[in-house]
C-alpha cells in the first residue's frame, strides 16, 4: 500500500498541487469486483480545497488514472453500516449514494477517520457520520510509517498537515523589505555565512546608536525640569496680581448691580408702553371704519355700478370690523362697546336700505317682464289668408322669454346678498321669499301662454269665431299689480289676489281657446300621416329644449345670487321653518353652525319647485293632449323625454330639472304602456265578417305600422329596453289573436288565415330585423310553412280517389305479409282491375279537376299577400309526389305488366302551368 501511495502522489496528485492524506482500496457493492482507490486529498495552495478522488488502474498498463473527483463539501452522509461489528462496507452520500466495500476494515476506519478530521478542520461538522464508532471519531489518525518520498518533501500524516497549517505567508511589505535587503547583498544566496556576519555587524551598530540616544535624552530631561520650575514661579506671581485685581473690582460690581436694577425698571416701563401702544393701534386699525366706507354705507347709493362696488367694499370692511377677534378684556372698554354699538346700528340701517332697494329692483323687473309678456305677439295676421287656415302657418316662433338681462342686472348685487346672508339672515330670507313670489307668478304666466301656443300648434285648428292678433297692453292692470307689490316693509302685500285677477283678465280668452282645443274629438292614428307625427315630435322637442335652458339658467342664477353653494355662517340662535307650497325654506339664526351643503341643495330645489310649480302640470297636460291626438305620439315623447332626463341626470341627478322631468317621464311611460295595452285590447276585440274573406288581419297591419314607426323613433335611444318589452307583448298578442280569428273563421279556411297572416308577420320581421324578436320570426316562419303544407294537403286531397283507394288496398295486402310481386294474383287487385281504375282517369279529367281546384284556392286566398302562385306550386309538388308513389307501386307489384298511367309527369307540369296562365 505504501508503494501505491507513493506512485499515486508522484504521478497524479503532485502535478495538480495536491497532497494525498488517506487511501482505501475498494470495489462497488453487489457487482463484479473491479478494484479502485478512494483518495482523500488537499490542495497545497490556499484556500485549501478538500476532495475525494476515485483512482483506477489503467487497462493498458500499470499506471493509474484519475477517474472522478468529488468536493468534500458535497458529501452529505458517511454511513459505516455498523458501529459495533466490523464490516468493510460503507456508503458515501454525494448527489447520489455510492456503496463501497473496502479491502479491509482497518483501511475503511482509517479513511473514515481522515474524512472526519478534514470535516472538523475545514467544514465545521457539516457531514453526518452514521453508524460510526464514537471512539473512532474522537481519536486522531495515527502517524503511519508510510510516507511520501523525501524528494517530494511532503508527508501524508495528520501531524504534517498541522505543521503545514502553522506556516504563515509573508505579507507584501515584508516581501518588499526582504527584496531590498537582498538587492543590497547580492552574495546573500551564494555566501550565507558572509551575509549573516554583515547583518550581525549592522545590528551591533544599531545597538550602540540606541544607547547613545538614551544617554542624550537624560540631559534634555534635566533642562526641561529647570524650565518647569521657572514657569511655576511666574504662575505664582500672576496669581498674586489677579488677587489684587479682584479686590479692586469688588467695589465696581456693587455699583454695576445698582445700575442693572435701574435699567430693568426702565425696560419694564418701556415694554408696557409698547404693549399699550400695540393694543391701541390694533383697536384703531381694526375697529375704525374708513371715512369713504362710512359715507358709502350711510348714503347707500345702489343704483349705479360704481355705487354698488363702493357699498360692497364698505360692507366687507364693516363685517371685518365687527368680526375682529378681540383680546380678553377689550370688550370691557367703553370705547370698544360704543364702537360696536355704532357698527350694529350702521349694519342694520344699511341692511334695511339694501333689502328695500333689492325688493324695488324685483318689482321693477317683474313689471318690465309683465309688459313684455303682454306685448308679445302670439299670432300675426297674414295677408291673403283667411282665418280658417291652419294656425301653424300664422304662428310666431315658439320660444320662451329670455331672463338673462334681468339675471345680469341682479348679479351685480350677489356679493351684497352674500353679506346680507352673513349679517342679517331675516332680511335675506325675506328677499328670498319675495323673489320666489314674484318669479313664480311671472313664470306661471309665461309658461302657460307658451303651452297654449304649443297646444294650438299641435292641433293646427281653432274655432273660426276666434281671431288672434297682437294682445293689447294691460297698462292699468300692470300698474295696479306693481302698486300692490310695494309695502312698508318691502314684502308682498295683497299681491296674490291682484295677480290672480290680472291673470283672469289677460288670459281668459286664451284659456277658453285651449279648453276648446282639448274638447276636440278623438283622432285615431289612421287619420294622421307621418308628417303630422314628425310635426308633433319637433314641437315636443322644441318645448323640452326651451324649458331645459330656462330651468338651468334660473337655477344657476339662484345659486350664484343667493350664494347657496358656499359654507356660510348664519347669525342668531333660533331655527324656524316656513311652508312654501310644497317646499320648506329653512332659516337658521346660528352664527356658529354653517349651513350644510345638502341643506343648501335642498333650498335650491325648494326654490325651484316654488318658482316653476306650473311646469310639471303643464307638461302632463301637453302629454295628455299629444296622446289624445295620436296614441303613437307616446313613442316620440318617451324617446325625447328619456334623452332629456338622461342629460339632466348627468349634470345633477338631484336637481329640480332632473326630478321634474323624471316625474313626467313616469307619466309618459304609463301612456306608452297604455298604448300597448290598447293595441292588445283592440286585437282581442276584432270581429271578422262571416260573408267575406279574412285576408290580412287589421291588427297584423297595425303591428307592422307600429314596428316600422318604433324602429325609426327608437334608433339609438336610451329606452330601447321598454320598446323590446312592448314588442314581446304585442307579438304574443298578435300570435294568439291570429289563431283565435283563424279558429272562428267560417268563410276562409283556418290554414289560409294562419298561412297568410304568419307569412306577413315573417316578412315584416325579416324586413325590420328586430333583434329581440328573432325567436318569434322563426316561429312565424315555422307556422307559415306548417299551415301552407296543411292547406295544400287538405285542398288537394286525393284527386285520383279510386286509384288511391285501389293502391291503399295493395299496401294493406303487403302489410299483411303478401309479397309485392304476388299481389297481382289477388282477385280484387289483379292487372285487369288495375287497368279499369286507370282508365277512369284520363288526362282531360285530371286537368278539369285541377282547374276546379285552382278556382277554389283563388277564392280562399287574398290579393294583398299574393300567395296564390306559392300555394299552386306546392300543390303541383304534392300531386307529383302522389303520382311517383303510384308508379313505384305499379313497378314493384306488377312487374312486366306494361300497365302505366294515361298521363305523365310532363303532362302534370303542363296542366298546372296552363291553368295558372289562363287565370
Amino acid at each position: 500500500m505504501t508503494a501505491i501511495k507513493h506512485a499515486l502522489q508522484r504521478d497524479i496528485f503532485t502535478p495538480n498541487d495536491e497532497r494525498l492524506l488517506s487511501i482505501v482500496n475498494v470495489c462497488k457493492a453487489g457487482k463484479k469486483k473491479k478494484n479502485c482507490f478512494l483518495c482523500a486529498t488537499v490542495t497545497t495552495e490556499r484556500p485549501v480545497q478538500v476532495k475525494v478522488v476515485k483512482v483506477k488502474k489503467s487497462d493498458k498498463g500499470d499506471c493509474y488514472k484519475r477517474q472522478v473527483a468529488w468536493a468534500l463539501r458535497d458529501l452529505a452522509v458517511v454511513d459505516a453500516k455498523d458501529a459495533i461489528k466490523e464490516s468493510p462496507e460503507f456508503d458515501l452520500h454525494f448527489e447520489k449514494i455510492y456503496k463501497w466495500v473496502a479491502s479491509s476494515t482497518a483501511e475503511k476506519n482509517a479513511f473514515i477517520s481522515c474524512i472526519w478530521k478534514l470535516n472538523q478542520r475545514y467544514l465545521r461538522k457539516k457531514i453526518d457520520f452514521v453508524n460510526v464508532s464514537s471512539q473512532l471519531l474522537e481519536e486522531l489518525p495515527k502517524v503511519t510509517e508510510e510516507s511520501v518520498p523525501s524528494g517530494e518533501n511532503q508527508s501524508v500524516t495528520g501531524g504534517d498537515e498541522e505543521s503545514v497549517d502553522e506556516y504563515q505567508e509573508l505579507n507584501a511589505r515584508e516581501e518588499q523589505d526582504i527584496e531590498i535587503m537582498m538587492e543590497g547583498c547580492e552574495y546573500a544566496i551564494s555566501n550565507a555565512e558572509a551575509f549573516a556576519e554583515k547583518l550581525s555587524r549592522e545590528l551591533q551598530v544599531l545597538d550602540g546608536a540606541n544607547i547613545q540616544s538614551i544617554m542624550a535624552s537624560e540631559k534634555q530631561v534635566n533642562i526641561l525640569m529647570k524650565l518647569l520650575d521657572e514657569a511655576l514661579k511666574e504662575v505664582d506671581q500672576i496669581e498674586l496680581k489677579l488677587t489684587s485685581y479682584e479686590e479692586m473690582l469688588q467695589s465696581v460690581k456693587e455699583q454695576m448691580d445698582q445700575i442693572s436694577e435701574s435699567n430693568h425698571l426702565i425696560h419694564l416701563s418701556n415694554t408696557n408702553t409698547v404693549k399699550l401702544l400695540s393694543e391701541l393701534e390694533f383697536l384703531v386699525n381694526h375697529m375704525v371704519l374708513a371715512k369713504g366706507h362710512l359715507n358709502a354705507l350711510m348714503d347707500a347709493e345702489l343704483a349705479s355700478s360704481r355705487g354698488i362696488e363702493a357699498c360692497t367694499s364698505a360692507a366687507d370692511a364693516l363685517l371685518q370690523c365687527m368680526n375682529v377677534a378681540l383680546q380678553p378684556g377689550h370688550d370691557m372698554l367703553s370705547a370698544v362697546k360704543s364702537q360696536q354699538l355704532f357698527f350694529v346700528s350702521l349694519r342694520e340701517n344699511f341692511a334695511r336700505k339694501l333689502a328695500s332697494h333689492l325688493n324695488n329692483v324685483f318689482v321693477q323687473q317683474f313689471t318690465q317682464a309683465l309688459l313684455q309678456l303682454y306685448n308679445r305677439p302670439y299670432f300675426l295676421s297674414v295677408p291673403g289668408h283667411d282665418q280658417s287656415s291652419t294656425l301653424a302657418q300664422h304662428s310666431v316662433e315658439l320660444s320662451l322669454p329670455n331672463h338673462h338681462p334681468f339675471h345680469r342686472d341682479l348679479l351685480r348685487y350677489a356679493k351684497l346678498m352674500e353679506w346680507l346672508k352673513s349679517t342679517d339672515y331675516g332680511k335675506y330670507e325675506g328677499l328670498t321669499k319675495n323673489y320666489m313670489d314674484y318669479l313664480s307668478r311671472l313664470y306661471e304666466r309665461e309658461i302657460k301662454d307658451f303651452f297654449e301656443v304649443v297646444k294650438i300648434k299641435m292641433t293646427g285648428t281653432t274655432k273660426e269665431s276666434k281671431k288672434f292678433a297682437t294682445l293689447p297692453r294691460k297698462e292699468s292692470a300692470v300698474k295696479q299689480e306693481t302698486e300692490s307689490l310695494h309695502g312698508s316693509s318691502g314684502k308682498l302685500t295683497g299681491s296674490t289676489s291682484s295677480l290672480n285677477k290680472l291673470s283672469v283678465q289677460s288670459s281668459g280668452s286664451r284659456r277658453s281657446q285651449s279648453s276648446s282645443l282639448l274638447d276636440m274629438g278623438n283622432m285615431s292614428a289612421s287619420d294622421l300621416d307621418v308628417a303630422d307625427r314628425t310635426k308633433f315630435d319637433k314641437i315636443f322637442e322644441q318645448v323640452l329644449s326651451e324649458l331645459e335652458p330656462l330651468c338651468l339658467a334660473e337655477q344657476d342664477f339662484i345659486s350664484k345670487f343667493f350664494k347657496l353653494q358656499q359654507h356660510q355662517s348664519m347669525p342668531g340662535t333660533m331655527i324656524e321653518a316656513e311652508d312654501l307650497d310644497g317646499g320648506t325654506l329653512t332659516r337658521q339664526y346660528n352664527s356658529s353652525v354653517p349651513l350644510p351643503v345638502s341643506s343648501e341643495k335642498d333650498m335650491i330645489r325648494q326654490m325651484m319647485i316654488k318658482i316653476f310649480r306650473c311646469i310639471e302640470p303643464e307638461l302632463n297636460n301637453l302629454i295628455a293632449l299629444g296622446d289624445k291626438i295620436d296614441s303613437f305620439n307616446s313613442l316620440y315623447m318617451l324617446v325625447k323625454m328619456s334623452h332629456h332626463v338622461w342629460t339632466a341626470q348627468n349634470v345633477d341627478p338631484a336637481s329640480f330639472l332632473s326630478t321634474t322631468l323624471g316625474n313626467v317621464l313616469v307619466t309618459v311611460k304609463r301612456n306608452f304602456d297604455k298604448c300597448i295595452s290598447n293595441q292588445i285590447r283592440q286585437m282581442e276585440e276584432v270581429k271578422i265578417s262571416k260573408k267575406s274573406k279574412v285576408g290580412i288581419l287589421p291588427f297584423v297591419t297595425e303591428f307592422e305600422e307600429f314596428a316600422g314607426l318604433a324602429e325609426s323613433i327608437f334608433k339609438n335611444a336610451e329606452r330601447r329596453g321598454d320598446l323590446d318589452k312592448a314588442y314581446t307583448k304585442l307579438i304574443r298578442g298578435v300570435f294568439v289573436n291570429v289563431e283565435k280569428v283563424a279558429n272562428e273563421s267560417q268563410k276562409t279556411p283556418r290554414d289560409v288565415v294562419m298561412m297568410e297572416n304568419f307569412h306577413h308577420i315573417f316578412a315584416t320581421l325579416s324586413r325590420l330585423k328586430i333583434s329581440c324578436l328573432e325567436a318569434e320570426k322563426k316561429e312565424a316562419k315555422q307556422k307559415y310553412t306548417d299551415h301552407l303544407q296543411s292547406y295544400v294537403i287538405y285542398s288537394l286531397g286525393q284527386p285520383l280517389e279510386k286509384l288511391n283507394h285501389f293502391f291503399e288496398g295493395v299496401e294493406a295486402r303487403v302489410a299483411q305479409g303478401i309479397r309485392e310481386e304476388e299481389v297481382s294474383y289477388q282477385l280484387a287487385f289483379n292487372k285487369q282491375e288495375l287497368r279499369k281504375v286507370i282508365k277512369e282517369y284520363p288526362g282531360k279529367e285530371v286537368k278539369k279537376g285541377l282547374d276546379n281546384l285552382y278556382k277554389k284556392v283563388d277564392k280562399h286566398l287574398c290579393e294583398e299577400e299574393n300567395l296564390l302562385q306559392v300555394v299552386w306550386h306546392s300543390m303541383q309538388d304534392e300531386f307529383i309526389r302522389q303520382y311517383k308513389h303510384f308508379e313505384g307501386l305499379i313497378a314493384r307489384c306488377y312487374p312486366g305488366s306494361g300497365v302505366t298511367m294515361e298521363f305523365t309527369i310532363q303532362d302534370i307540369l303542363d296542366y298546372f302551368s296552363s291553368i295558372a296562365q289562363s287565370h
